[in-house]
């Protein structure tokens, strides 16, 4: 049955991987292009091909004065290769036809840092 849409990629996204999303057109300050970021969105809330998401920035010494902003190093695991910072105040929900590539996945304490950030912005 056709919607008149393109039809969604079958990707398996799971919470807590690290992608390469094409995140534009986007408007003013939203963070643009394609770069890495941070699958939020519970595993169980995958009815639709839409996933909540954390873009990800280089990061900068100053981003440790906003709660907003957790700080990750690179490692082999999470497939990232500079410390970067994970814009909990820029969340949004994508359609996963802009994923890309799955770089790897974070660990539980890093999932845990970015869950407190997020509830200190809601």
């Amino acid at each position: 049955m056709s919607n008149g849409r393109e039809e969604t990629s079958l990707k398996t996204v799971i919470r807590g991987e690290v992608w390469s999303v094409n995140l534009d057109p986007t408007i003013g300050t939203e963070i643009r292009k394609t770069r890495p970021v941070i699958v939020v969105s519970s595993d169980a809330v995958g009815v639709l091909p839409i996933r909540l998401v954390a873009p990800l920035t280089e990061w900068k010494d100053h981003f440790a004065r906003s709660v907003w902003l957790v700080k990750l190093l690179p490692g082999a695991s999470n497939g990232l290769t500079k410390t970067s910072a994970v814009d909990t105040l820029q969340l949004r929900g994508v359609d996963t036809q802009r994923f890309r590539d799955k770089l790897g996945v974070l660990s539980v304490a890093d999932m845990r840092s970015i869950v407190a950030a997020i509830a200190g912005v809601i």
